[in-house]
Parts: C-alpha cells; sequence; structure tokens
C-alpha cells in the first residue's frame, strides 16, 4: 500500500516487535529466507530421459513453435503466457520505503510473486523496470506482450501511477491493475459493507474520511462512491480536498469537484466532525481529540503499515468497529484477500480488462464469506481462508460481459 508522505526506516526499526505484536523475527531468519531469492520454475514436464528432452525441448518444441506460427492463437493453450502475470514496479514506491529503486523493490516483487501462486494458483513473475518515465514503461510492457497475460502494476508512485495504469489499460488487450489502488479499495469495501452492518448503518447515509490521497486514497474514495456511499471527504499532506484550493493535481481537482460535497476546509479535525467512517492510508498521525469529534458507532480503519494512523485500543474508545492492515489485530485490511481472485477471475473468464463492475463483485464477495460468524472483530475473512480466492474468482468471472 503507498503512503503519502515517504517514511525512510531503519532495518532495525523494521525489525522491533511493535506494541501488541506476536510475531518476533530475527535479521538472521529473514535474511536466509531472501538468499537467492524466493521464487524458482519448476519443470512441469519430466527431463530424465532422451525421449523427455525430445518432447519438452527439439524437436517437440520445434513442432509445437511451427503450430504457433501457423495458428498464434494457439500460444494460449501451449504456452504459460495466456496465465501468466507479471508483477510490475519501478520502485518509486515501495510499502512505507518510498522512492527505494527498481533493484531494492525485488524481494517485495517476489513476494507479491509467491503471493499469486499460493492463494491464486497463478504463474507470476516480478518485472522491475530502471526507469520512472511513463512511455518507456508502456513501451516496455507493450513489446513484452507475447509472453504474458495480466499486468499486476505494484509500488508505483502517485500521481503517475494514474496514467500509467490508464494509459496501459488502453495499449494492452489484458488485464491490467494497480493493486496498490483497487486491491486495497476492494478490501476496504468488503469490510466496511460488514462493519455498517456491525453498527446497523446504510451507506447513503454515511460520511466517509479519507485521510491520504495517493494511490490508494484515490481507489478507495472511488469505490466508495461507487458503491453508493452519501459523502466522501479526502485529505492530503495540506488538508481536505475541496474545489478552492489552487494546489491541486489533476487527480486531486477531478476529485474534488465529486466529493465533499458540503464543502469542507480545514484538516482532520474539521474532517472528522460529525462523520461514520475514517479511512487512513497515509504514514500520517491522527490525534485521539479528532476522533472524538465522530458520530456515535463510528468505524475506523487505520491500514498504515506497520504503525496504524491511530493504535487500535485508541481507536476503540471512539469506534464500534476497528481495522488495520497488521495480522495481529483483528480485522485485517490485507490486499492478498482480492487481488489472486481478481486476476485468476478475470484469466479464467478471458476478460480484456478489469471493470469497476469486477471490483464491486469481488467485495461481495469477500464480504459475504464472513456469514454468521459477523461480529465487530470480524468483518473481513482471514487472509489465510483458503475460501477467498475461489470465491472472489468465481464472482469476478460472473460479471465478464
Amino acid at each position: 500500500m503507498e503512503a503519502t508522505q515517504e517514511t525512510h526506516v531503519s532495518l532495525e526499526a523494521t525489525l522491533a516487535p511493535s506494541a501488541g505484536s506476536q510475531i518476533q523475527l530475527s535479521e538472521e531468519e529473514i535474511f536466509a529466507a531472501h538468499v537467492g531469492g524466493k521464487l524458482s520454475i519448476p519443470s512441469k514436464v519430466p527431463l530424465a530421459s532422451l525421449r523427455d528432452l525430445s518432447i519438452a525441448s527439439t524437436p517437440g518444441g520445434a513442432q509445437v513453435s511451427r503450430a504457433i506460427a501457423q495458428d498464434p492463437a494457439l500460444a494460449a493453450s501451449h504456452t504459460w503466457s495466456s496465465r501468466l502475470v507479471v508483477v510490475v514496479s519501478d520502485g518509486t514506491a515501495v510499502l512505507g520505503l518510498g522512492n527505494i529503486g527498481p533493484r531494492a523493490s525485488l524481494p517485495v516483487m517476489e513476494g507479491k510473486s509467491a503471493l499469486f501462486k499460493a492463494f491464486g494458483d497463478l504463474d507470476s513473475i516480478p518485472l522491475v523496470l530502471d526507469t520512472t518515465d511513463v512511455d518507456e514503461i508502456i513501451e516496455t510492457l507493450v513489446r513484452l506482450r507475447p509472453s504474458y497475460g495480466a499486468v499486476n502494476l505494484e509500488d508505483i508512485s502517485a500521481p503517475r501511477c494514474f496514467e500509467l495504469e490508464a494509459r496501459l489499460i488502453e495499449a494492452l488487450d489484458c488485464p491490467v491493475m494497480h493493486d496498490d489502488q483497487h486491491g486495497t479499495a476492494v478490501v476496504v469495501l468488503a469490510a466496511l459493507t460488514n462493519a455498517a452492518k456491525v453498527v446497523g448503518k446504510e451507506f447513503s447515509s454515511m460520511r466517509a474520511v479519507i485521510s491520504g490521497a495517493g494511490a490508494a486514497g484515490i481507489a478507495v474514495a472511488q469505490i466508495l462512491l461507487d458503491a453508493g456511499v452519501g459523502d466522501v471527504v479526502l485529505l492530503d499532506s495540506r488538508g481536505i480536498i475541496h474545489a478552492g484550493r489552487g494546489d491541486l493535481n489533476g487527480v486531486k481537482a477531478a476529485y474534488a469537484a465529486k466529493t465533499n460535497r458540503h464543502g469542507l476546509t480545514g484538516g482532520i479535525h474539521e474532517a472528522l466532525d460529525g462523520a461514520d467512517v475514517v479511512v487512513g492510508v497515509s504514514s500520517s498521525t491522527i490525534e485521539e481529540a479528532a476522533l472524538a469529534g465522530m458520530n456515535q458507532d463510528a468505524i475506523i480503519f487505520a491500514l498504515s503499515n506497520p504503525d496504524p494512523e491511530v493504535q487500535p485500543d485508541v481507536a476503540a474508545r471512539h469506534a464500534a468497529v476497528v481495522a488495520t492492515g497488521r495480522s495481529d489485530y483483528p480485522n485485517q485490511i490485507n490486499n492478498v484477500l482480492a487481488f489472486p481472485g481478481i486476476f485468476r477471475g478475470a484469466l479464467d473468464a478471458g476478460a480484456r480488462r478489469i471493470t469497476p463492475a469486477m471490483k464491486l463483485a469481488a467485495a461481495g464477495a469477500i464480504a459475504g464469506l464472513v456469514g454468521a460468524d459477523l461480529a465487530a472483530d470480524h468483518v473481513v475473512p482471514s487472509p489465510l481462508d483458503p475460501r477467498v480466492a475461489p470465491a472472489v474468482a468465481a464472482a469476478v468471472a460472473g460479471v465478464v460481459g
């Protein structure tokens, strides 16, 4: 998830256990697990005899290549390309580490590819690009198009990520999604769907405040509007986004025109006065005094990692439902609930694009798995729940037209 403010975290600080953490990790353990990288590519065919080699390599491989040359559609069924996801990053917005560059981003991208395999049963490879130029990234992926079936954009800074995703969707004939935007948004909507049931409120009556107007914040705002939330108020590092501000980039200006219907100005205190929901997707801190102004039965999603915008025990004094991005507290808002199933469903259905309807369907599927276990401390399923990716994939494939 992208943070709106760049944060530089030392290794020691990253490894230090946070308050309430139940997972203790040593530097030795972490580095040992990454030696040689986290990925490998096993062969699906035997290679133990000359017959095996003849089938897999030559003359067998050449025979299949001739067939594909005559009928290019065979590449979809006789190579892995049609179901291969490439995880693409330029290393400009990696977790809370900021712009650390492509080489330093590679361990995170390898991990993402591992998650695709573990949760979506999709083959995936990371591609880290030594350029931040949008045109060059697009040209690179267009030229590589015969090699893959879908693009997962990852950890690319805002506002460039918005232009890049939009232009890639037009340039490529396959699913493209920036997970920092839409994976986060889908899981937030799923959690909010169930949290609203817990507190007995309708979306249409809610005012939601989003602290952070980077990739995740903008996408959360859009999906909440699409889902029918009554009003959405966005904040960036300079305060509430409203039509009267003259310092907004094009993306923020567009959202100033369709959010904040009451024309609020000021900062987080003014935004939260009378709000029903706050979603934190920045590296900023929300003071407890600001939370005190929220409506009764408020909902607080403090998703910044590793340090939430407000600690859960403090948030619980002012909210009926609290969620974080961490695995050591209830209600973890984790993108792995969304992206493996979204890509799996899109590829299963042969979709050329991932649409807003597919994202809404994914959120509904995630929320629906909670079922009778719905409670204030259980508004989303566990990221390790094996039902999630298949349910999301089926829901996404079901809306492909």
